[in-house]
């Protein structure tokens, strides 16, 4: 979890590999409307993402071996969303500083977020330090210390 630019494609794809779970790319999830607002630079309101956080809680929970969803979860309100469908769900949540995102996101063409829409995100966040089963990982690390920081910390969970 984390904003966008964090690295949450790339560092899921090496975790899910690590952990041989699936991967689930949340942002196949999101309907048109919302890739539509998205590329037209207007945030997401809670409204528009009830609906995708419904569909990633029904996939998770579809996922009974487990699986490494790649999802921005910014509030804690959708956190708990997902945590309902999928109790013992963790978060790895990766983090780096608004410049970082905006230099990430700036150098991905194509893409449906513009980086005008990085300081939405940071405002809409809230840190999840301090909830159960959550890792942080600096994400400006190298991504190969990022995933392997991510999957320990995961491990350490079943683990103590």
């Amino acid at each position: 979890m984390g904003v966008a630019g964090c690295g949450k494609s790339e560092a899921g794809q090496r975790i899910a590999q690590a952990l041989q779970l699936p991967l689930v790319e949340g942002d196949a999830f999101h309907p048109p409307s919302n890739i539509a607002k998205m590329r037209a630079g207007t945030p997401l309101a809670d409204e528009d993402r009830a609906g995708w956080l419904d569909a990633l809680a029904r996939e998770l929970a579809a996922q009974p071996q487990g699986a490494v969803l790649t999802c921005s979860a910014l509030k804690r309100a959708y956190r708990e969303r997902l945590r309902a469908a999928v109790p013992a769900l963790k978060f790895v949540h990766l983090a780096l500083p608004v410049e970082e995102a905006q230099r990430r996101v700036a150098s991905r063409p194509g893409h449906f977020m513009p980086p005008s829409l990085v300081a939405s995100q940071f405002a809409a966040l809230e840190d999840p330090a301090g909830e159960p089963g959550v890792v942080t990982v600096d994400a400006t690390r190298p991504l190969e210390d990022v995933a392997a920081q991510a999957v320990a910390g995961l491990l350490r969970f079943n683990n103590p």
